[in-house]
């Protein structure tokens, strides 16, 4: 029982890697995570995304930069990560 419970809180956990989509608040950053998932009846892969919102100290992050965040206390009503690190800064800024 206590094995499965540490393996939930373990991947909870887990650091993640998305790309940066907006930058436009004040120490916070959209993430988006894309992950492929397989239909249930087709057997087709299908790539989804997920936005999260995450605290950027420094506003150090720009668009389109590849960042790790993980997951941390509530901060704000829709912030509960934070940015570990700048992987690789994005090319494509405009």
């Amino acid at each position: 029982m206590t094995e499965k419970s540490e393996n939930k809180t373990n991947k909870l956990r887990r650091p993640m890697i998305g790309k940066v989509v907006s930058n436009k608040m004040d120490k916070s950053v959209s993430v988006a995570i894309e992950r492929l998932i397989k239909h249930p009846i087709y057997g087709k892969y299908i790539r989804r995304t997920t936005k999260i919102v995450a605290h950027d100290e420094e506003n150090k992050c720009q668009e389109g930069d590849t960042v790790s965040i993980s997951p941390c206390k509530p901060i704000s009503k829709n912030k509960s990560w934070n940015v570990v690190n700048i992987n690789n800064t994005g090319t494509d800024k405009q």
